[in-house]
Parts: C-alpha cells; sequence; structure tokens
C-alpha cells in the first residue's frame, strides 16, 4: 500500500474556516440550528467546525449534539464483525430546527441514509444539510449530495480515505499496489 497526503496541516485548516465561514453565512446566530456530529468519523470534525464557529464569530452557543446509526445500517445483522454502537448525544429536541449533519468522508451515501433514519426517531428537522470534508464523488450508491464540501477526492473503489483531525491534523489516501 502506498500511503500520500492529500491535505496537510495548512490546508486543512483553510477548509474548515472556509465551511465554518459557509455556515455561519447560512445560519448566522444558529438560534434554530444544531450541528450533528456522525459516529465515530464525523465527531471530531463536528467539534472542530463547532469550536471554529463559537471562537470565530463570537457565538454564545451552538447547539451540538452526537449520533450514532449502528442499528440503522442497512448492513447491521449481514456481517460477521459485530458492531457495537457510540453513545448517541442528543439532549434537545429537533423538531422544527435545522440540522447539519457533519461527516469526515462521503462515499457510498450509506451512512448518511442511516444516519437520516435515526434521526426521524428524534422529530422532523426544518431543514437537514449535510457537511463532509471530502466527497469522493465515485461509487455513490444513493442520491445524497453534501451542501457543504472540504474539498472532491477522485479515488478507485479499493483506495482508503484516512482522516486524522487529533494527532497529526492531515488527510491521507491509501492506495493499494498492483503487482502487475
Amino acid at each position: 500500500m502506498s500511503k500520500r497526503i492529500i491535505l496537510d496541516t495548512p490546508q486543512l485548516n483553510i477548509m474548515l474556516h472556509r465551511m465554518a465561514i459557509e455556515l455561519y453565512e447560512n445560519h448566522s446566530n444558529f438560534s434554530n440550528c444544531a450541528l450533528i456530529g456522525l459516529q465515530p468519523r464525523g465527531i471530531a470534525l463536528a467539534r472542530k467546525i463547532k469550536a471554529l464557529l463559537i471562537e470565530e464569530f463570537d457565538l454564545d452557543h451552538v447547539t451540538y449534539g452526537e449520533l450514532d446509526s449502528t442499528f440503522y445500517r442497512d448492513d447491521f445483522r449481514r456481517n460477521e464483525k459485530i458492531l457495537i454502537p457510540n453513545s448517541i448525544a442528543l439532549d434537545f429536541p429537533i423538531e422544527g430546527m435545522d440540522i447539519v449533519l457533519i461527516d469526515d468522508v462521503l462515499y457510498t451515501g450509506r451512512s448518511v441514509r442511516s444516519a437520516l433514519n435515526a434521526l426521524a426517531d428524534f422529530g422532523r428537522p426544518a431543514k437537514t444539510e449535510l457537511l463532509t470534508l471530502i466527497d469522493r464523488r465515485f461509487k455513490r450508491e444513493l442520491p445524497i449530495q453534501p451542501d457543504y464540501v472540504g474539498t472532491n477526492v477522485d479515488t478507485r473503489a479499493h483506495d482508503r480515505v484516512i482522516v486524522d483531525l487529533e494527532k497529526e491534523n492531515k488527510v491521507w489516501i491509501l492506495t493499494e499496489q498492483n503487482n502487475a
């Protein structure tokens, strides 16, 4: 496997700030908007976006939650691997709110679909948007598109995109080497 950086720390910081600005432009004071990080990999991104909004725009409060959609996945019982759910932290009513779901990488769209199903159990938002750092674009299996995108990355089916926002603050792509 080869590993190459597709976003370094300065590039990543610029993208995060740009996405925070876009959110602020569309939701200004966040009085009727909540950010919801998708477990497990969207949490670090959601927390960074929330912190940027509060720091950069001097907001008093941004409603924030974390959603695990493990039991809503269409492959939940099809896998021999036992899926262990993460905690859900939605301690506010979502009825009539604008919700921004946040995940690190959008690929097939199945995780977002399961998150939408899980979210429906908590009420009916006025609007639901999707923010993703990386949109892989190809291999989408469902008609799901992000409203806010850090960057588009064209990858092959067996490539993996690794987002590290907690230690190294970088994004890599792992590519299998062909022995042809």
